[in-house]
């Protein structure tokens, strides 16, 4: 992919991001999140880095499809509108969507624009009324030339489309393809990325017809009247894509003088020609300078194939969300998807990249560091010393730059593969450093609050680099250093190093992602909660520790306790034979178990458990997925050998 060089728009600290208005044929999807998901995460970066954002979204509500889904449901098409438009509206919130503005196409201000916009280029000569025959995809909404076809079928819907012939008033689209060509070759990062400009490109290379952009109210009633005939409405691409200066009050707005000079649009790549061949001609007849850059993703798939209604492979992101947690679900959406190529869904997947990034890493590492933190600090920021390590710092530095560059470069995924490398940083840090020694010996407190405030510091520099993604969990790290105001950081606050203050109060919440115990088989996840790492009992001695005698024992048989939902009785073999009772009934069945080599302790004094004496105890562990686990081998060892 690409670089885009797009430095201008930084540096401007002004900037204007729209989603594609989601046409209203149907409910929202993970496609819809996504798109609207990345330009939150573009309008939240931006914000936090000083810039005054703009963030639009909305619905295209008018066209065949509407009137015919209105139709089949007993209703008016605005009465059809309004209802699925809500479900837009009121999801966004639900996913943490930060936008400024919520446009209808139904709404009066944009009937308006759309009009005025229309009469500008009919005064002007580029609308004329003609003739017109072909073939009309209504699942598109658009005539399709012979050669467009694939098998005589729409390329996108693999239906036939219908023979029409109508007459129709026509935009001059054709007039401006020279214009186009030479706009997009001097503006190399106009459509990005770059495969995207290539393909537009590539569709320029044949002469470009003149735009259909009427329908007769005798065939369709539901759109925009034209202004200059009210025998017709608007054809619905040129309706909905006038939304985007809608939205900024245009001509006279300030919002649209301020914003459109950096206008960022963000689609899929199915709406690239509208939006890079209809859309830039139909601003130029208008006279109003281009937008400044077409951003376009890929396809996100299910079992290989992409998400339709009809295929029943359709991914709601409230189900996800809410089974799963939304900023786990955010994360995922902007880590798996490298933009601009198509992207696979998966359930198990998505679990695997939860457990392992946000469960295992990030949020293993804020348990580890505010408990530690209570527990040798007496639960506040210490002071650091001028003599602190500087591998997080300079490893903080460094992420921060490169963060910045994906943001330039729309590489969300490397973005957060960087702040994962302050993650990662950060916990062999805790392994090398080994907090838990130095708190053993008073006189390494000046080294061991170092080392403390080094790992809060880096907390905080992780907590602002992730709001953009998961603002959320970024608001809960703030609160656990206490940091007031949550609200207020930015970047500007995380390129000097030192910024927590000591004497903070420090408080340990809850786990930010408990791991995820997925279970294929029977289609459904369940969650437990992390619960952080027990405390360390009192120091033995290595003399005291020498009188635990650790065997390898096989068991031989196994079977329940009567009476007993918990445990099991093991006969076992250590080079004798002994009879141990053990609380693992819950977890394995006696056969799973039969011929297993385990750990025991073999020196324990005996005891009676169920009126069976047990003369030694098997080693376990209750914190994994599965629940209980015995300690096992990854190699076969002898029977009856110590364990060392």
């Amino acid at each position: 992919m690409s670089v885009f060089c797009v430095e201008r728009i930084f540096m401007e600290k002004t900037f204007y991001i729209t989603t594609p208005i989601y046409y209203v044929n149907a409910s929202p999807h993970i496609g819809h999140a996504y798109t609207t998901i990345v330009a939150d995460v573009l309008a939240r970066y931006h914000r936090l880095s000083g810039h005054r954002t703009f963030f639009l979204t909305g619905t295209d509500e008018h066209g065949d499809k509407i009137a015919e889904a209105a139709e089949k449901n007993g209703i008016s098409p605005k009465a059809y509108a309004d209802r699925i438009s809500s479900q837009f509206r009121n999801l966004w919130p639900e996913l943490s969507v930060s936008n400024d503005y919520f446009i209808r196409t139904t709404d009066a201000n944009h009937i308006a624009t759309v009009q005025a916009i229309l009469s500008k280029v009919y005064e002007a000569g580029d609308i004329y009324f003609g003739h017109y025959e072909g073939f009309y995809c209504v699942g598109c909404e658009r005539f399709y030339t012979e050669k467009e076809l694939i098998d005589g079928k729409c390329p996108d819907h693999q239906m036939e489309p219908e023979f029409r012939k109508e007459s129709n008033y026509f935009f001059k689209m054709s007039k401006y393809q020279d214009w186009l060509i030479s706009h997009i070759k001097a503006n190399p990062d106009f459509i990005r990325p770059e495969r995207y400009r290539n393909e537009v490109l590539a569709f320029l290379r044949e002469p470009l017809e003149d735009l259909c952009i009427s329908r007769p109210k005798s065939r369709l009633a539901w759109g925009i009247s034209l202004p200059f005939d009210a025998n017709y409405v608007t054809y619905v691409w040129f309706d909905a894509l006038i939304n985007y200066i809608t939205g900024l009050g245009y001509p006279d707005g300030e919002n649209f003088h301020t914003f459109w000079p950096v206008a960022q649009h963000l689609i899929a790549k199915d709406i690239l020609k509208p939006h890079g061949i209809y859309w830039p001609t139909m601003l130029k007849a208008a006279g109003i300078e281009p937008y400044r850059h077409l951003n376009v993703h890929g396809y996100w798939n299910v079992d290989q194939s992409k998400m339709s209604k009809s295929l029943g492979n359709v991914i709601r992101p409230l189900d996800l969300k809410d089974k799963y947690g939304l900023d786990a679900f955010r994360y995922y959406l902007l880590r798996e998807m490298v933009f601009g190529l198509d992207s696979s869904f998966s359930e198990e997947g998505f679990v695997q990249r939860v457990n392992a990034d946000l469960a295992n890493d990030l949020g293993n590492l804020v348990s580890r560091v505010t408990a530690m933190a209570v527990k040798y600090c007496k639960g506040s920021v210490p002071a650091a010393s001028s003599e602190a390590d500087t591998i997080l710092s300079s490893t903080a530095v460094r992420v921060i730059q490169e963060v910045e560059a994906s943001f330039r470069e729309l590489t969300f995924h490397k973005a957060l593969m960087s702040i994962w490398d302050l993650i990662n940083t950060a916990n062999r840090y805790i392994v090398e450093k080994e907090p838990w020694n130095l708190a053993k010996d008073p006189a390494n407190q000046g080294t061991l609050d170092d080392v403390i405030y080094s790992l809060l510091e880096t907390l905080r520099i992780v907590s602002v680099l992730i709001a953009p993604f998961m603002p959320g969990s970024s608001v809960k790290i703030m609160t656990s250093l206490g940091i007031a105001n949550p609200e207020l950081q930015n970047f500007d606050m995380i390129r000097t190093w030192g910024g927590l203050a000591a004497g903070q109060t420090l408080e340990r919440g809850e786990a930010l992602f408990p791991r995820i115990d997925y279970k294929p088989d029977e289609g459904a996840a369940e969650i437990k909660a992390t619960p952080p790492p027990p405390p360390i009992k009192p120091e033995v001695s290595y003399e005291d520790f020498e009188k635990i005698d650790l065997r390898v024992a096989r068991i031989l048989e196994a079977e329940a306790v009567p009476k007993s939902a918990k445990l099991l009785k093991l006969k076992i073999d250590i080079g004798e034979e002994r009879t141990i009772i053990a609380g693992v009934a819950k977890d394995y069945t006696p056969d799973q178990l039969v011929g297993k080599s385990i750990v025991i302790v073999a020196n324990l004094k005996p005891a009676k458990l169920m009126g069976i004496e047990s003369r030694g105890m098997l080693l376990a562990t209750d914190a994994t997925a599965g629940g209980i686990t015995v300690l096992a081998f990854d190699r076969e060892p002898i029977t009856g050998s110590k364990v060392r």
